[in-house]
């Protein structure tokens, strides 16, 4: 069987694996694999920037809105940074990206806390108020 990258992932994806275990390269649609675990980087990246877009959300409406703290709130937090800190660990290079990540993400995360909580989004700081190590801090919680 022959199968395609476009036609059946599923199974081009496990023929080029045992391609590739066996050394038969010459049958290993080399460029198809090379896209693929570029892919494979992209994606990592991009879970990363999802998560600490969501973190700075619900930072942002714990600092701006706390009268409205509560279990779901630190629940989401308490998640991200978990997620934040697996993802870090399995890709321990992506750490390098997380000050641009957060520099990308952040307008998206003020513009959403803004939306959630109905607060003018000039209510938030133009700029991220929170360090790297404030993001990724289990113990910290704004004020």
């Amino acid at each position: 069987m022959q199968a395609t990258h476009d036609g059946d992932y599923y199974a081009w994806a496990l023929e080029a694996a045992e391609h590739l275990r066996a050394g038969r390269l010459s049958e290993v649609d080399l460029n198809g694999v090379a896209e693929e675990l570029e892919d494979m980087g992209k994606a990592q990246r991009h879970a990363l920037a999802s998560h600490l877009k969501v973190l700075i959300v619900h930072l942002l409406k714990w600092r701006y809105q706390p009268g409205f703290r509560g279990v779901s709130w630190r629940l989401s937090i308490a998640n991200a940074r978990d997620e934040i800190a697996e993802l870090l660990e399995d890709s321990p290079s992506l750490r390098p990206k997380l000050a641009a990540l957060v520099e990308r993400r952040y307008p998206a995360a003020r513009n959403r806390a803004a939306l959630e909580t109905g607060l003018a989004e000039e209510t938030f700081p133009s700029n991220c108020p929170f360090s790297e190590e404030e993001l990724l801090d289990v113990r910290y919680w704004p004020e």
